[in-house]
């Protein structure tokens, strides 16, 4: 898995940790308090997106009153006590992250999410000073599939990216780990399974979390 890789990639939230469930959460009390029902499909439409693109998507789907600005504060100022209080790493994150960074391996992290969360999580596990460059969507203008992200963090470490290893468990972000040139593991999420198929079909491995690894 780490043959000839001289850096490690994480997305952050369904990889490192296990938040999916509650972004879910968030979009239906966001649309349920302005009486607005929660499209079936909204998760897929999203998927990806940076925090900016996705409050931008929101704003003229359903014809919101308030700014983008607006609109992305509230969602972090919803979602900053779930992440302190129920958002757990996923099992074996933190131990291989530490041995990464012990075997020499330069790690960043690209994630849709706001630095503001990204920074909580990394705070609360103590994990800050193993990231060597953290990057969102909103920074590189355009969010996964796309591969911006992914080859802004490899600039950042000055690694090429095809010396480059992504764990990601989403399809959009796999997908822009490869478009990015880069070796990508897909890490299993429940919220990614209705996409397993097409995600095995183009990831370079699985695993179902990181003690497989760790």
């Amino acid at each position: 898995m780490l043959s000839g890789i001289k850096a490690v990639i994480f997305d952050m939230d369904g990889t490192l940790i296990d938040s999916m469930g509650i972004w879910k959460e968030i979009d239906h009390d966001f649309l349920s308090k302005r009486e607005i029902p929660v499209p079936k499909t909204i998760q897929k439409e999203i998927e990806g997106k940076s925090f900016t693109e996705t409050a931008e998507y929101f704003k003229e789907r359903f014809e919101l009153s308030e700014s983008v600005e607006e609109i992305i504060a509230e969602w972090i100022k919803m979602c900053k006590a779930h992440y302190k209080e129920r958002v757990l790493l996923k099992p074996g994150a933190a131990k291989l992250v530490k041995y990464l960074h012990q075997m020499g391996f330069k790690i960043g992290m690209g994630t849709s999410s706001q630095r503001e969360l990204v920074e909580t999580v990394l705070e609360q596990y103590g994990l800050t000073s193993y990231f060597d460059s953290v990057r969102t969507s909103c920074e590189v203008g355009r969010g996964k599939p796309y591969p911006d992200i992914f080859l802004k963090v490899a600039e950042d470490l000055e690694i090429e990216p095809e010396k480059c290893l992504v764990f990601e468990d989403t399809l959009a972000g796999i997908q822009a780990a490869k478009s990015a040139g880069m070796r990508v593991i897909a890490v299993y999420d429940d919220y990614s399974v209705p996409f397993q198929e097409e995600i095995l079909a183009i990831a370079d491995g699985f695993i179902e979390d990181f003690e497989e690894i760790a």
